[in-house]
Order: C-alpha cells, then sequence, then structure tokens
C-alpha cells in the first residue's frame, strides 16, 4: 500500500492559483486555465503550494482522483508557464498544409482542400509545408486537435502515407504476391 499523504504542486514565479467554488482557477504569462474539482479530494492553497489530499484513503476511486487531480493541475501550471507543443508530419506526394490566418488549410490527396479552424487557445505553425507544429496551454486540447487532424488522413500501412505524429512508428505490411 502506497503512503497515504499530501501530494504538492508548487507555483513558479508569475503564477497564481486560485480556488473558488469548487473550481481551480491557474492563471500565468501564457493565459488562464480552469478545471473543476472532483468531491473525491479536498484541495488547499498553503505556502505557495497546491495540497491535493483524498477525502477518503481506503477507497479507491478516492486514491485515483487523488493523483489525477494533482497531475491535472501540475499540467495546467507547466501550461501556464511554458505550454504545450505537438508536431506532425505530412507523409505523401502532394501532402501539405497551408495556414491561412489562424486556421490551417491541408492539401491531402482529396478532391479538395481540407479546412482546420484553430480552437480557442490553440496555434499553428508551419516551418515546412509538410510539418505541422501545434501548440497551446491545455494538454488536452493540443492532443485532441493533433489527434483530430491526424484523423483525417491516418497512415495507410502499405506505403506509409498520411499524417504522422513526429516519431510515430507506422507499421508497415509487405502487399499482394505474384
Amino acid at each position: 500500500m502506497s503512503r497515504i499523504g499530501k501530494l504538492p504542486v508548487a507555483a513558479p514565479k508569475g503564477v497564481e492559483i486560485k480556488l473558488s467554488d469548487g473550481r481551480v482557477l491557474v492563471k500565468g504569462p501564457k493565459g488562464e486555465l480552469s478545471m473543476q474539482l472532483s468531491d473525491q479530494v479536498s484541495v488547499k492553497i498553503e505556502n505557495g503550494e497546491v495540497a491535493v489530499t483524498p477525502r477518503n484513503a481506503e477507497d479507491a476511486f478516492s486514491r485515483a482522483m487523488w493523483g489525477t487531480t494533482r497531475a491535472n493541475i501540475a499540467n495546467m501550471v507547466k501550461g501556464v508557464t511554458d505550454g504545450f507543443e505537438k508536431t506532425l508530419e505530412l507523409v505523401g506526394v502532394g501532402y501539405r498544409a497551408a495556414l491561412k490566418g489562424r486556421d490551417l488549410e491541408l492539401s491531402l490527396g482529396y478532391s479538395h482542400p481540407v479546412p482546420y479552424k484553430a480552437p480557442k487557445g490553440i496555434t499553428f505553425a508551419s516551418t515546412k509545408p509538410t510539418e505541422i507544429k501545434i501548440s497551446g496551454a491545455d494538454k488536452q486540447v493540443v492532443g485532441q486537435v493533433a489527434a483530430e487532424i491526424r484523423s483525417i488522413r491516418p497512415p495507410e500501412p502499405y506505403k506509409g502515407k498520411g499524417v504522422h505524429r513526429v516519431g510515430e512508428f507506422v507499421r508497415r505490411k509487405e502487399g499482394k504476391k505474384k
């Protein structure tokens, strides 16, 4: 059995953390994030640290929410200070991405370009026509946007064409034999 106690999250300089009405609000240089707290944990702010403790240390769900809440608050603090970034690469002849204002226009082998509207708090960057950098303060939203763009043309196993995460291994199949 693990040791039950506080899981602190220290707030760096320039980050403000508040508790109000069962929500945690984190404000920093890259934006503002908030999260609804579970009733399974109690959260207190002491000496610039956020202390998360389970309400019932014997309950497995309460202990699970304890660690999850602590990790989510830590990700919020990291997001408003440094931000999160995911990079996608486009593999295929004629596959490319172009920025249209804040939004993205993808040419992925369809008969038409596919527009993708940037959600609030997300910015796109494209250093090369075959690379997309997705960045923002909210880790969950950055990952969701990357997954949605990847789902427009997922990597196929025969030639490896499609939208890949950088560093992703695409398992290749051999193909037909005569």
